[in-house]
Order: structure tokens, then sequence, then C-alpha cells
């Protein structure tokens, strides 16, 4: 239903929480993995990052975040207002019509692919092979045990975009990084869907978070260490310097932290959100830590 603070929000103000704008942690943790690639790719080929890909880059991570929010949102429109944590959402207590919701969808899905006819024809590829992927993501919750990996695959995409843009091609570097994001995905996405937990169980969906059962923070600390496993193995490859590695190394103890955390008996509800936020700042670590050598000073 409706709430009266929903029916006095402008309407501008509903699309930009049906784009979850209001929330940019969900949009960056998106951004980070493809800035990555393509500073990453840059050094693979001995060269800047060129700064119209960035710009691209930035505005087609954001366009596609806001198209598969919207997608998500329509695919749960019957069942986010059974879950506390969605039961808010625009479209879900119908503050805003499923016809304003098609065209901001419409509008998002038109600068994503604008921004993709600048890029090479295999990137260009690659951004039509993604869109199947995010679609068909929602409805994987009703019946795919583990619908996280379908949501990793298709952040795994922000990688092989990127860096067949830099570089022409995908090489097996390409690939570690994709792994890199996959383990990456699987875990900090599993960590976000503990927290509905028991939503999911009563409305019958299907997470990550419910597949592994008691063994969820034992599999969620074994895609993080995949997860470092990788962006060290491919910062030794193209020679990423050791502010790569610290970067690692501070990104590993953050992840030690959390795995802990979430081994607890008790675990405070506040602890997901905040896990998730911190995975964010991962991403800037991260990414940090790889351009120094990138721009030449290490």
């Amino acid at each position: 239903m409706t709430t009266s603070l929903s029916n006095n929000e402008p309407t501008f103000q509903k699309i930009v929480r049906l784009l979850r704008w209001h929330k940019p942690a969900g949009r960056l943790i998106l951004m980070l993995p493809a800035l990555w690639a393509t500073v990453a790719a840059s050094k693979s080929q001995h060269h800047l990052p060129p700064l119209n890909l960035l710009i691209v880059v930035i505005l087609g991570s954001l366009a596609t975040s806001a198209a598969g929010c919207v997608i998500n949102d329509i695919w749960d429109l019957d069942i986010d207002p059974m879950v506390d944590r969605t039961k808010n959402r625009p479209l879900a207590e119908r503050s805003l019509s499923i016809q304003v919701g098609i065209a901001v969808l419409l509008v998002s899905g038109l600068c994503a692919f604008l921004l993709s006819t600048y890029l090479n024809p295999l990137s260009f590829g690659l951004c039509f092979a993604a869109v199947p992927v995010i679609v068909i993501y929602p409805a994987c919750k009703r019946f795919f045990a583990v619908p996280q990996l379908v949501l990793s695959i298709a952040w795994g995409f922000t990688v092989l975009i990127p860096w067949s843009a830099v570089t022409g091609g995908l090489d097996r570097h390409a690939w570690e990084l994709w792994i890199a994001v996959i383990a990456w995905t699987m875990g900090f996405d599993t960590i976000y869907a503990m927290s509905d937990r028991s939503d999911d169980m009563r409305v019958g969906i299907k997470s990550s978070a419910l597949f592994f059962g008691r063994y969820v923070t034992f599999a969620i600390a074994i895609f993080l260490a995949i997860t470092l496993g990788c962006l060290v193995w491919l910062g030794f490859e193209i020679q990423l310097g050791y502010t790569h590695y610290f970067a690692c190394l501070t990104s590993a103890v953050i992840w030690i932290w959390q795995c802990n955390r979430l081994n607890q008996a008790e675990i405070p509800s506040e602890l997901y959100q905040k896990a998730f936020g911190q995975n964010v700042w991962i991403g800037f670590i991260i990414l940090a830590g790889m351009l120094p050598s990138t721009l030449g000073f290490g």
C-alpha cells in the first residue's frame, strides 16, 4: 500500500529511488570492477587508460545498473511487497506505475546502447551478450538454487567489455580478473542475501545464503580467497607493483574480519549491510593499488 510519504513525494524522487541512486554503494560496486579492468588492461598494454573509455565505462555502468534495477523490480513486482527490505520500493508500494517503470527502463537501455556504439565490435557484442543474463537473473530466484551465480556472471561482463575495449581481445589476464570478479560477487552478494533469509524462506525465494546453509560463511571465505588469489596472480603477471599487493593484503584483512563476524552465533542485523558497504571500499582500495604502476609511478 502506498504510504502518505510516497503520496507527497515528487515523481522525480520516486524515479531516483527506483534506480537506487539514493544508495550509491550498489552502483559503485558494479562500476569498480569495470575500472579495474580498464586500468589493468592498460597496464598490460603498457599505456595509460584512455580517458574517453573511462568516461564511457563510468556512464555505461550507471546506465546498465539503472536498467538492471528496473528489470529486477518489474520481475519482483508481487514479491517485493512481502520482503521487509524491499517493500518500500516505488513499484512494490505502487507509488510509481509500471508504465513509468518501463519508460525509465527504455531510457536507461537506450543510454547504455548509445554508449556501447563507441566500443569496438567485440566489446559491442559482449554488451549485447550481457543483456539476456541481466534480464533473466531476477527470474532465477524462483527456480535456480544459486541465483547469485547468474548475477556474478552478469557482473563478469564488467571485466570483459572494458578489457576487450582496451586490448581488442580477451587474453588469459582478462579471464583471471573475470574469475576474481565472479568470486568476489558471489562473496559479497551472499553476505547481502544473508539478511533476507527469513523472508526468502517464507516467500519461497532461492538464494546462495539458503543453499549453503550452515556452511554459508565457509563458502563466502572460499569465494573471497579465490578473489584474492586471482588478484595477486594477475598483479604478478602484469607487474602491478607493491601497491597492488598492499591493497590485496588490506582487502584480505577486512575479508577475514568479515568472515569472523559472520561466524558468530549471534549476528547483528546491521552487519550484513556494513559488510556490503566495506566491499565497496575494498573495490576502491584495489583500484588505488593498481593505479600507481599503471600511471608509471611503480
